[in-house]
């Protein structure tokens, strides 16, 4: 049996089972997001942050229990600072997140693929955020143009990442 983090089907599959789906509950996120973490593949239910180069929300996350969640971070997307490094990504591995996916950068590449916890990023870059205790947490967030709501499902694997309703 897979460890709770680790998807029971992969993303493939879930397609395909979904592939004539037209309500737009089942969603695939562009294929924009490198994987940074030592677990290749992980799901679970959704919780979001919503934040601009100020991660103190993220900190906040990653530091609260995080029973096998995924914590999905709308970043705005922007390439100037990083969101996540190597001691949020400990503190989520600690505390039991799934994974982390982030609309944005990431640091600390050699901890980070240290950390047994799946990590989705578009890039890296080794500037910290500014912490202003700015952003939102668990709301609806558009990454990448797709929305993902709290309390959905996520799954990732090595052929990308699916959002459906949780259940």
């Amino acid at each position: 049996m897979p460890p709770a983090s680790s998807p029971s089907v992969v993303t493939c599959d879930l397609c395909d089972q979904h592939k004539n789906d037209s309500d737009g509950a089942f969603r695939v996120l562009p294929p924009v997001f490198r994987d940074f973490g030592a677990t290749p593949a992980f799901a679970g239910t959704v919780s979001t942050v919503k934040c601009f180069e100020d991660n103190s929300l993220v900190k906040a996350a990653v530091e609260s229990p995080g029973e096998g969640r995924v914590l999905v971070v709308d970043g705005g997307a922007s390439l100037r600072r990083a969101l996540v490094g190597g001691n949020l990504a400990a503190a989520a591995a600690k505390n039991g997140w799934a994974g982390l996916v982030i609309d944005g950068c990431v640091r600390d590449v050699a901890e980070l693929a240290a950390c047994a916890v799946g990590i989705r990023a578009l890039a890296c870059i080794p500037l910290a955020t500014e912490k202003r205790g700015a952003g939102e947490r668990d709301v609806p967030v558009r990454i990448q143009g797709v929305w993902v709501r709290p309390g959905e499902r996520l799954v990732a694997d090595a052929d990308g990442i699916v959002v459906m309703p949780g259940g």
